[in-house]
């Protein structure tokens, strides 16, 4: 192995699934929220819920899963109106939050949310959402097999990466903004967002997949 076949394919790997996966989405929005509130007891196996999602799911795009996804649309629109429905509802109870805001004071024993409910939400937003499979099922998978037969495990190594990078560094990451989120007014703003942009994708989810 030669420094062409081993670093290069797991560093362009690294850029690609980090290009696709930083951007402001309910996956991410959530992460967020569950970062700057909580306990790192939820917010671990949280982090790992996404990155490991994302590792099977981008696997599963190599080994030829994304094929058999293209080949069976009613899937994916079933998918599609199930996450759109959770999206919608998700956002509407982020906008009743909003509109509480001195509910909304982040406390280390009150506010923790039930590992067993963080758990729930994690896995539906990442696996009720039909983007995460076009996305990294069949793009990712797909660009992986362009990769040489001796590169592409390397490629999908350096992708894989970027998930555990990007989850834990916006999990753990989020407690730096703590000081900020003592005020309820940030905690309405940032409800309000999250309100947005669930009932955005939502609605986009439901009307053009």
């Amino acid at each position: 192995m030669t420094f062409t076949t081993t670093a290069v394919p797991a560093l362009t790997g690294l850029a690609t699934g980090l290009a696709l996966i930083v951007a402001i989405g309910s996956q991410n929005a959530y992460v967020l929220r569950l970062g700057i509130s909580d306990r790192r007891r939820t917010v671990l196996p949280v982090v790992l819920v996404c990155a490991l999602s994302d590792a099977v799911l981008i696997t599963a795009g190599v080994v030829g899963v994304g094929s058999v996804i293209e080949s069976a649309p009613s899937v994916l629109l079933v998918v599609r109106v199930l996450g759109a429905a959770f999206l919608i509802t998700y956002g509407a109870l982020a906008a009743r939050s909003a509109a509480r805001p001195a509910t909304l004071v982040p406390d280390a024993t009150s506010s923790s949310v039930p590992l067993r409910i963080a758990m729930t939400t994690v896995l539906t937003l990442t696996w009720l959402n039909p983007h995460v499979y076009l996305d990294t099922v069949v793009f990712l998978g797909s660009v992986a097999n362009q990769q040489g037969p001796d590169e592409r495990w390397w490629w999908v190594g350096g992708a894989i990466t970027a998930s555990f990078v990007w989850f834990f560094a916006l999990g753990f990451g989020a407690r730096l903004l703590r000081p900020v989120f003592a005020r309820p007014r940030s905690w309405q703003v940032l409800d309000a967002l999250i309100a947005v942009v669930m009932v955005t994708l939502g609605v986009r989810m439901a009307v053009w997949g």
